[in-house]
């Protein structure tokens, strides 16, 4: 048929897109026509035998077909069939009230050999017969089909979802690519399109049985009082003429409904996405020689019993006996034949395929957040996390890995996990349609709803529904919906851990990237002077604490230009931060230039630089170092209470170990040393540090 398409289109040249374009509204005239317009016998003959062959080929290709979407046009051929059945009916209803007295060809031969052929000649025989085609096809086929269709719909639109968060798994994970991700997103889409038009599309079969049977009685009351009244008829001849032409064109209707019917069920019943109906039948009923063979037996038995008949029995018993044997017999042969020799595989030992990959940076759903990343359901989490990724990278300077986002039936319904290299690093509760109203501080208007902690922050904050969302919003509180909830936290996460999301495999994508750039630069650098190790090294020092490595330029030519003296990464990281000091003051400070800093009690400071300057230095007392610690988180708390940076000034040399002594408790501290003070900038001491609480 494709061939057969594409010659003609050759053919016709460029008329042939127009005449195939208007090919469907040209035959729902022509059907509609039919209606209203006189049809002489001849030309309904036709018309009737194009219904049947129509209904021969739907039929047929719903039998071959391998998936429904093989014949995603179903739907609007049931339509277009069911009205051409009709408007026959309307047609040749109108040649048999008319004409019916002349004899039973007035309807045309096809009428006349259904009413004569098929029921010889008899009304009430065709009566009976067109009766049980009707229940065939209105009670059994057509109803079973409805609700097939009705449930496939159903669990085909539930089932969405999670189809697409599988395709976009696979597509964060690298397994396929864009366009073949698109492909199979329009694919789910075609799927439940096509079994939510089916489940409609089923009503017409119904009601076309439910028309045949109305317009056969309608036929038989109209055409038995016109011949009467009209044409003075006798009652034996208005029954022999109007009655059996209207039986034969229920016939000639009925029996065409009847094919599409069954291709309707076929179509909806399809389970399986490898052979068509036909090979499936025969692959899974007549594969196995004993099913075959205890049937043959039975037949065999029921042959012996006295008055059953002989013949068909035992004869039908030898023929399946006879397949059941050469099928056995056909299996044997397979198996006596040698089988390859087996793979390397392995006979249930381990291998390194059994390793699966963990994930460097995953995000799991329970199954009510499916819905967050169903854009059908208007979800567009994968949307907020790819803004996420790009927010990212513009910000800190480099690309982080892609997120692996996957359901996982273990969590709450409502909970959600973000995983770093297969380690959980933040939990939370969403729940969609609802909205999160987050107190920034100080708000004491109570809100409607169920109180809980921002996961991204940890400020106080009520879970509302959207009734309350402009109350809150003009009481001060910070309102976002579920989605940004979890990119938020997503985000926040990725920022803290930037430092481990800074792989090897990053790390030698960030150096090409910059080889396009600045080629000489990077080629006399990494890897001739500092190894991509120590080079990835520095920058996660950076990363660590809160450093952006935007300015990788300025990194590489301090790294050049230190690079053939010093050899350790701690200590590159270092001549790097006063390299990058008025972004990293800017990145903390914006664009003040008087910088209200936290500096330490003196006699504090001496004791830090004995205990912590050096290699000399002894180790700090374990006591001082908590008070320490706790009196820098307080003092960090107070700065941000205020709106003001928490950033504290040190020595250079015990910035490091300071920066990681209060880095437990007072996380968002910044450290500075004297050093990394930019000589376009001021500082103006506030809080002072000191070792023992006041």
């Amino acid at each position: 048929m494709n061939d057969f398409l594409r010659t003609l289109q050759q053919r016709l040249g460029p008329h042939a897109y127009l005449i195939q374009g208007l090919s469907a509204p040209l035959m729902v005239v022509l059907i509609l026509s039919m209606m209203v317009l006189p049809m002489p016998p001849w030309l309904l003959d036709t018309f009737f035998t194009l219904n049947i062959a129509v209904a021969l080929m739907v039929m047929l290709v719903a039998a071959y077909m391998v998936r429904p979407l093989d014949f995603a046009a179903f739907p609007s051929v049931l339509l277009l069939t069911t009205l051409m059945r009709l408007s026959l009916n309307v047609a040749s209803t109108r040649v048999v009230l008319l004409e019916g007295h002349t004899g039973a060809g007035a309807a045309g031969a096809v009428i006349e050999a259904f009413g004569h052929f098929l029921i010889g000649g008899n009304f009430g025989v065709g009566l009976i017969v067109f009766s049980i085609l009707v229940v065939i096809n209105f009670v059994v086929v057509t109803k079973g089909a409805e609700r097939i269709a009705e449930v496939s719909a159903r669990f085909t639109l539930d089932a969405m979802p999670g189809k697409q968060m599988a395709v976009d798994a696979d597509l964060n994970s690298g397994l396929i690519d864009e366009k073949e991700a698109k492909r199979r997103r329009a694919e789910v889409g075609e799927e439940a399109n096509f079994f939510g038009a089916m489940d409609g599309a089923s009503k017409f079969v119904r009601g076309d049985a439910m028309a045949g049977i109305l317009i056969l009685l309608i036929n038989i009351v109209g055409g038995f009082a016109i011949g009467i009244l009209q044409h003075g008829l006798s009652a034996s001849q208005a029954a022999n003429s109007y009655i059996l032409l209207a039986v034969g064109d229920a016939l000639v209707a009925q029996i065409p409904g009847l094919l599409i019917s069954v291709a309707a069920a076929m179509v909806v019943s399809r389970v399986g996405k490898e052979n068509d109906v036909s090979k499936q039948i025969m692959g899974q009923m007549l594969a196995s020689p004993r099913v075959l063979g205890i049937t043959a037996a039975i037949l065999i038995m029921l042959g012996l019993v006295p008055g059953m008949p002989h013949l068909v029995f035992l004869g039908m018993g030898g023929a399946i006996g006879y397949a059941a044997w050469a099928l056995a017999r056909r299996q044997a042969a397979a198996a006596a034949v040698p089988p390859p020799p087996p793979p390397a595989a392995n006979d249930g030992e381990a291998s390194w395929d059994d390793l699966q990959p963990i994930d460097l940076l995953g995000l799991e759903l329970g199954y009510r957040l499916i819905s967050l990343v169903d854009k059908k359901r208007q979800g567009d989490l994968l949307t907020r996390i790819k803004g996420v990724r790009r927010k990212f990278a513009q910000e800190v300077g480099f690309l982080p890995p892609a997120v692996h986002v996957r359901d996982n039936l273990e969590l709450k319904p409502s909970a959600y996990r973000i995983t770093l290299r297969g380690v959980t690093v933040g939990e939370g509760e969403a729940f969609p349609g609802m909205h999160l109203a987050i107190n920034p501080g100080g708000i004491t208007t109570p809100l409607i709803g169920t109180a809980t902690t921002d996961p991204a922050f940890g400020l106080p904050a009520h879970w509302i529904d959207d009734r309350q969302r402009e109350a809150a919003q003009m009481a001060g509180f910070t309102v976002v919906d579920s989605e940004t909830v979890v990119a938020t936290h997503l985000s926040h996460l990725m920022q803290t851990q930037a430092a481990k999301l800074l792989s090897r495999t990053e790390t030698q994508q960030l150096v090409e990237h910059v080889a396009k750039l600045a080629p000489k630069l990077i080629e006399e650098v990494v890897p001739k002077m500092v190894s991509i190790a120590n080079f990835q090294k520095v920058l996660q020092l950076l990363l660590d604490e809160a450093v952006h490595i935007r300015d990788i330029r300025t990194i590489i030519e301090t790294l050049a230009e230190h690079a053939t003296t010093i050899t350790d990464p701690v200590e590159l990281a270092r001549r790097v931060r006063i390299a990058l000091a008025p972004a990293i003051v800017q990145q903390i400070y914006g664009p003040a230039r008087e910088l209200n800093v936290i500096a330490i009690e003196p006699g504090l400071e001496r004791l830090l630089v004995q205990a912590l300057g050096g290699n000399n230095g002894t180790a700090l007392d374990p006591g001082v170092a908590d008070v320490l610690t706790r009196s820098a988180a307080e003092i960090a708390n107070k700065q941000e209470e205020m709106g003001l940076p928490a950033c504290l000034l040190v020595p250079d040399q015990i910035r490091g170990a300071m920066a990681r002594l209060v880095r437990r408790l007072a996380p968002r501290m910044q450290v500075l040393a004297h050093s990394e003070i930019p000589e376009t900038h001021t500082i103006r001491i506030g809080p002072i540090l000191r070792g023992a609480t006041s």
